[in-house]
């Protein structure tokens, strides 16, 4: 019989029932739920053909898993990650990593000692058009980048939604807004695509769109090593919102938007242009195609299944723990230049940004009227 790492899933939320759904159909053949565990037991009642339990120590410690799938609230996530890693027991963790980069450097650093495989959540990298990108930009087809545009508001979320959890878009239980809920899988892909930026200068609103205390509208500008600059602007608010993502380079320009990416192929790379040319108003000539991609995104199941692949046979994840490091390293530097109202660089000061991160825990308020609403599988909603 053909073996099957065993895998607990810890929070049953809206994150952690759809993945309990993607093994449960099928979708990932090398994994098995055998246990999940939440603290509210109510949350549990779908559950009752596995192990279920309301302490995760007791779930690791029952011998029923190889592996967790942690879904929980994001300040929980490091801690229950080592929690993990310190018995031997490999980790998947929902994005982000956590929520400031001192506690996900020690995470990663208990990984590597504890020699557990450890991956994130990152699944927008398992997609044909953001794929084909990084193939295109590490070949260097297209020359050195120059510019790039980020602009993610196709994350509108109704009050309602924030109004789902004490927790949510809270600093004390959430430790930020859209840059922390929404974006991490879209900083994900700028800095594996592009490297992280080395300075960014952040504005951003808090509850502009919504009564809540964290951000819902940012907008930054960064400065890449190689001299090249960008964009990237968020929110909760807009409807119908924009997904596009633009990258501007030497020999041309990528756009992906709707799924779609085109390409424009300059016939002479624009310095060389420059250089040579002797009409004033002349720009070189391009051609303009949309790129043919392999049309394959496996999203979640697909990192599920490099997950259990790399337990058991050794193979590459999707992304690993040191990658989360990164994303939140981006994510946390547009929050503190915001709060200090001034550019910062990267890497940031883990402890500063720590520090004025608890400024704002300490001032944050307690919700009234939560309804605690868990998505099912086909999206629509059921009070729980």
């Amino acid at each position: 019989m053909e073996k099957k790492v065993r895998l607990g899933i810890v929070g049953v939320g809206n994150i952690g029932s759809m993945h309990y759904g993607l093994v449960k159909h099928g979708h990932c053949p090398e994994l098995t739920v055998t246990a999940v565990a939440d603290f509210k037991p109510e949350r549990l009642e779908p559950y009752s053909e596995v192990a279920c339990f309301t302490n995760l120590t007791e779930m690791l410690d029952s011998g029923l898993v190889d592996a967790v799938l942690i879904a929980t609230p994001h300040y929980d996530h490091p801690s229950l990650a080592i929690e993990c890693m310190k018995r031997g027991i490999h980790v998947m963790v929902e994005k982000p990593a956590g929520v400031y980069t001192k506690q996900v450097r020690e995470m990663n650093e208990v990984a590597e000692k504890c020699d557990v495989v450890f991956g994130m959540m990152f699944q927008l990298r398992t997609d044909h058009v953001y794929r084909k990108i990084k193939e295109i930009v590490d070949g260097g087809s297209l020359g050195n980048l120059r510019r790039v545009s980020c602009i993610i508001t196709n994350w509108y979320r109704p009050q309602i939604y924030y109004d789902s959890g004490a927790w949510r878009a809270t600093w004390s239980g959430e430790g930020g807004g859209v840059l922390l809920n929404q974006c991490p899988h879209n900083l994900d892909i700028m800095q594996w695509i592009c490297g992280l930026p080395v300075k960014v200068d952040a504005k951003m609103e808090y509850g502009k769109w919504h009564d809540i205390e964290v951000e819902d509208d940012v907008s930054a500008y960064f400065e890449l090593e190689n001299g090249a600059t960008g964009t990237f602007i968020t929110s909760t608010g807009d409807t119908p919102g924009s997904n596009r993502f633009e990258l501007t380079f030497d020999g041309g320009k990528l756009i992906a938007e709707d799924g779609v990416l085109t390409m424009w192929k300059l016939d002479v790379f624009e310095p060389e242009f420059s250089r040579t040319n002797k009409e004033i108003f002349a720009a070189p000539p391009f051609k303009k195609s949309v790129v043919e991609t392999d049309g394959y995104a496996p999203q979640h199941a697909g990192v599920l299944n490099a997950f259990a692949g790399a337990i058991l046979r050794g193979e590459p994840l999707v992304a690993n723990g040191v990658e989360g490091l990164n994303g939140l390293m981006l994510s946390n530097a547009m929050h503190l230049s915001a709060w200090l109202e001034k550019p910062v660089t990267l890497p940031i000061d883990d402890e500063l940004y720590y520090t004025e991160l608890m400024k704002r825990v300490k001032t944050s308020r307690n919700k009234d009227n939560i309804q605690d609403l868990i998505a099912d599988t086909s999206g629509s909603y059921m009070k729980k």
